[in-house]
C-alpha cells in the first residue's frame, strides 16, 4: 500500500503521525511510504532519518495528498486540507466529529474513508485514545498549577502549600484515563484531591490505589454546585466515546467560584464539560469569563511532540500495520477494534452516535463489510 504521512498544520502541533522506526516496520514489509519534508522536526526527527527508514520525501502536502492510498495523521483534516482529502482515501487519525459539524460534513463530501482514532475500541478500552489521556491527564494539572499563579489572573495559590500553609484543592470530573493521571499528579505534588464520577465501582477502584490526599464522590448536580466554590483547580475529564461531551459546569456556576479559579477542559476535544469552554491554542491558551481562568487547549500532548508522538505511534502502529497489509475493508472485517474506528465511508455517516449529534442519516458499517 502507499502511505502518505503529511506535516501537521494546526496551530502549534509539533507531533507527527509516523516515527522513522514506524516507517521501517511498514516499507520492510513492502508498502512505499512518503512523508512530506519536515513533517517531523517538531518531534525531533528528521527528514534524513525517515530516509533511512526507507520512506521518499515530498516537499508539499498536496503532493502526498496526491500519491497516497492511506494518509495518516494526528489531528483532525483542518479547513485547508479539506479539498486534499480523495474519493475512496483511507485517512486514519484523530476526528472527533461529533464536536464539529463543519468537518463531518466536509469529510462527507470527500467520499473517503474516515477511521478516527479515539473511536478504535478493545475490550471496553479506547487503545489510541488512551496514550494521549495519559499525557494531556497529566499536562492538566502541569498547566493548571501553573495558571493558579497570579501573574497569569489565578488566585496566586501554591498547588501543594509548604508547611503552615494549606495545599490547593484540585476538583476533577471523571475518573477515567485523564482523570486518574491528572490526579496522580495533583497528588504527587501535595494537592488535595478530588475526583467524581458517576460509576461507584471505578471509585472504589480509585480509592484503593490512589494515596491518602486523594478522595471520590459520587458525581451528582448538587455535589458539583457545592464543590466549585471552594476548589482553585478544576479539570474536566469526561469522555463519552465518539459524542460529545456532558455540560457538568454550567455559565451560572462560574459566579459561584472564587476569583482567580482554574478551569481547564480537557474535554475541548469533544465540544468540552465545561458550558463556556471553546477551544483555544498553545499560542493563547486562556480566557477570562467571571474571573475564572479557561484553559481550553484543543491539542495539549502537542506542547510535548517528543513524548507525545512516540506515545501515539506505540499505540497505532500495529493497527497501520493491520490497514496497509489487509487494506480497510478486510482489516475492519477481521478485526472488531478497527471496525468501530469506521465513522463515515463514502459519504456515509456509520457511527451511530456522529449521526445522533447532528441529526445526519445513520447507515449500518456491514453495509460496506459484507
Amino acid at each position: 500500500m502507499i502511505i502518505g504521512v503529511p506535516k501537521e498544520i494546526k496551530n502549534n502541533e509539533n507531533r507527527v503521525a509516523l516515527t522513522p522506526a514506524g516507517t521501517k516496520e511498514l516499507t520492510k514489509r513492502g508498502h512505499t511510504v512518503y512523508v512530506q519534508s519536515t513533517a517531523g522536526d517538531g518531534s525531533g526527527f528528521t527528514d534524513e532519518l525517515y530516509a533511512g527508514a526507507g520512506a521518499q520525501i515530498l516537499a508539499t502536502a498536496k503532493e502526498v495528498f496526491e500519491i497516497a492510498e492511506m494518509i495518516i495523521k494526528v489531528k483532525e483534516p483542518i479547513e485547508s486540507e479539506y479539498k486534499l482529502i480523495q474519493k475512496d482515501q483511507l485517512v486514519f487519525t484523530y476526528f472527533h466529529f461529533a464536536s464539529y459539524e463543519p468537518l463531518t460534513k466536509a469529510m462527507i463530501e470527500t467520499g473517503a474513508i474516515c477511521l478516527a482514532y479515539e473511536t478504535v475500541e478493545k475490550d471496553g478500552g479506547l487503545p489510541l485514545l488512551v496514550p494521549m489521556s495519559e499525557v494531556a491527564g497529566r499536562m492538566a494539572i502541569q498547566e493548571g498549577a501553573k495558571y493558579l499563579e497570579k501573574p497569569l489572573k489565578g488566585r496566586g495559590i501554591l498547588l501543594g502549600g509548604v508547611p503552615g500553609v494549606m495545599p490547593a484543592k484540585v476538583l476533577i470530573l471523571g475518573g477515567g484515563v485523564v482523570g486518574t493521571n491528572a490526579a496522580k499528579i495533583a497528588a504527587g505534588m501535595g494537592a488535595d484531591v478530588i475526583i467524581t464520577d458517576l460509576n461507584l465501582n471505578r471509585l472504589r477502584y480509585l480509592d484503593d490505589v490512589m494515596p491518602k490526599n486523594v478522595s471520590t464522590m459520587a458525581s451528582n448536580e448538587y455535589v458539583l454546585r457545592e464543590l466549585v466554590q471552594t476548589h482553585d483547580l478544576i479539570v474536566g475529564a469526561v469522555l463519552i466515546p465518539g459524542a460529545k461531551a456532558p455540560k457538568l459546569i454550567t455559565k451560572d456556576m462560574l459566579k459561584t467560584m472564587r476569583p482567580g479559579t482554574v478551569l481547564v477542559d480537557v474535554a475541548v476535544d469533544q465540544g468540552g464539560c465545561i458550558e463556556t469552554c471553546k477551544p483555544t491554542t498553545h499560542e493563547d491558551p486562556t480566557y477570562i469569563i467571571d474571573d475564572v481562568v479557561h484553559y481550553c487547549v484543543a491539542n495539549m500532548p502537542g506542547a510535548v511532540p517528543y513524548t507525545s508522538t512516540l506515545a501515539l505511534t506505540n499505540a497505532t502502529l500495529p493497527y497501520a500495520i493491520k490497514l496497509a497489509g489487509q487494506g480497510w475493508k478486510k482489516a475492519c472485517q477481521s478485526n472488531e477494534d478497527l471496525k468501530k474506528g469506521l465513522n463515515v465511508i463514502n459519504g456515509k455517516v456509520v457511527y451511530k452516535a456522529v449521526s445522533d449529534a447532528f441529526n445526519l442519516p445513520f447507515t449500518d458499517v456491514s453495509e460496506f463489510l459484507n
